[in-house]
């Protein structure tokens, strides 16, 4: 059995078959699914699908690319339904900073906005003690230095798709897990494939990030939570485990971190 701890099952792109999707993640093995919280206008999406099936709950966060549009008191009235198992997504993503930002005095306030509404919803996770699911893009050491100042007040987290930083792995001692997802199929994925063995198997999670990053051999088309088995079966090649193993140790984690 596999936990996909990372699914985006609220997508537009699941809205024509998103029962025969949860049917063929039960085939392939998958006990349970998360949905992470995107933003503000999906929650309710979210929650709904989290309440037709037993087997997916969800989160209550917002992206950074949506920092924009944010309601803290919103986000708390759902975080505090019994379906929602965790905070997030929530962190800090430079990535397109300079191509939607025209000045640096632009770039600035994006970050200082993005670094707000994390650190809010850092503090909505402290106050509820509930898990962190973060996301973060081209902002290590920022994400880093937030995570770092907050990590002994949190019950823990996950870093979403885990980029391969050795600077992040330093959370490993601080309560967080890494969600490793289709990437690490992909033939330019040398430095997570390098890294992979240092994360120690207690703080190792498996996603899709459905329907992104489709894992080889389905990369380029729509990801779905079934999928996961080909992120189990690299896991178990370069670790040199059962699949059967990777299965139990990544599913207990996910069990203890989210408390399902």
């Amino acid at each position: 059995m596999i936990i996909d701890t990372h699914c985006h099952l609220d997508d537009e792109s699941f809205s024509k078959d998103l029962e025969e999707v949860i049917i063929r993640a039960r085939e392939n093995g998958i006990q349970n699914i998360i949905i992470p919280g995107a933003d503000m206008n999906d929650l309710k999406k979210a929650r709904e699908i989290s309440y037709s099936y037993d087997d997916v709950y969800f989160a209550s966060g917002v992206h950074p690319y949506h920092c924009h549009d944010f309601d803290i008191s919103y986000l708390k009235h759902v975080a505090e339904d019994k379906r929602c198992v965790a905070i997030g997504e929530c962190g800090l993503d430079y990535y397109r900073l300079k191509s939607d930002f025209a000045t640096k005095e632009e770039q600035e306030a994006e970050k200082k906005l993005q670094k707000e509404v994390f650190i809010a919803q850092i503090n909505l996770a402290k106050e509820l003690k509930k898990p962190l699911i973060v996301h973060i893009r081209d902002a290590n050491q920022d994400s880093f230095d937030i995570l770092k100042q907050h990590a002994n007040e949190l019950v823990g987290g996950v870093l979403h798709c885990y980029n391969s930083s050795e600077l992040l792995l330093e959370l490993k001692d601080s309560g967080f897990y890494f969600g490793i997802g289709g990437v690490l199929t992909f033939k330019n994925a040398k430095s997570l494939v390098e890294i992979l063995p240092k994360i120690p198997l207690s703080n190792l999670l498996i996603e899709t990030d459905a329907p992104y990053l489709s894992p080889e051999p389905n990369r380029g088309k729509r990801n779905e939570p079934s999928y996961t088995k080909f992120v189990v079966e690299k896991v178990s090649n370069l670790l040199n485990l059962n699949i059967s193993e990777v299965e139990k140790i990544t599913t207990d984690n996910a069990k203890k971190l989210f408390k399902i």
